[in-house]
Formats: structure tokens, C-alpha cells, sequence
């Protein structure tokens, strides 16, 4: 009887330790705080947050537009949530649809860019204050 009892409690801790190990190995997939640059067959390239559970895509989506008619600065980067049409903020890709993907450096224009103004508002040139003199 005992022995039953004992394998029981076996059990129970072995399957509380690979419950605890899938989660801390899910929990690594799925937060992905890192900004990743993912190009695509069609040409487009995405940044964002790489989710690869339980769908393969980018959360917190930005980007490339193109500026044919600018000179100064042809290309810019958009949110995703920012278009007119209003989606959800994470776009499901298909794997096999990717021809690349790079985790973005720390010192990354584009990160900066993200990490500096997150909603990509236009912001207004500092003025500078009066010096006293």
C-alpha cells in the first residue's frame, strides 16, 4: 500500500516538473521582447516582436513605406496599428513566405526609433531656449 502511495507522489512531482520546465520554455517563446526585421518573398519588410506561439508572426508591427515622390527621405516606417483600416497590432505570417529574419542590434536606428516614439506621432523640433547672456 505504502509503495503505491509512494509512486503516486513520484508522479505527481515529475509531471509538476515538466509542467514548470514547458512553461518557463513556452514563456521564452512566446514574450519575445526583442524587435526582430523579417523580410518576406513579396518584398515586404516587417519589425516587430517575433511570436512563434501559438501563431507564427510579429506583435507591436512596423513597417516600410515607400516615398517614391520624396527625394529627401524615400523610405519611412509606419505602425501597423496606424493605417486607416485599424487592424489588431500582430500580423500572422507564413513561415514558409519568409526569406529572412534578424533580431535588431541595440544600437539599431530603427529600435531607437521604436523605443523613442513607439506610435510613430510626428513630433515637433525642440526649441531652443533663450540663453541668458
Amino acid at each position: 500500500m505504502k509503495e503505491g502511495k509512494t509512486n503516486k507522489i513520484l508522479i505527481a512531482i515529475i509531471i509538476l516538473l515538466v509542467l514548470a520546465i514547458g512553461g518557463v520554455v513556452g514563456f521564452k517563446f512566446v514574450k519575445g521582447d526583442e524587435y526582430h526585421g523579417v523580410f518576406l518573398r513579396s518584398g515586404d519588410l516587417y519589425f516587430g516582436k517575433l511570436v512563434r506561439f501559438p501563431s507564427y508572426g510579429l506583435k507591436s508591427v512596423y513597417f516600410v513605406q515607400s516615398n517614391p515622390q520624396n527625394k529627401e527621405t524615400p523610405l519611412s516606417i509606419e505602425r501597423l496599428a496606424n493605417v486607416f483600416w485599424g487592424p489588431e497590432d500582430f500580423l500572422k505570417i507564413n513561415k514558409n513566405e519568409i526569406i529572412w529574419t534578424a533580431k535588431l542590434g541595440k544600437e539599431s536606428d530603427v529600435l531607437r526609433l521604436i523605443k523613442t516614439n513607439p506610435n510613430l506621432t510626428q513630433q515637433l523640433p525642440q526649441q531652443e531656449k533663450p540663453s541668458d547672456e
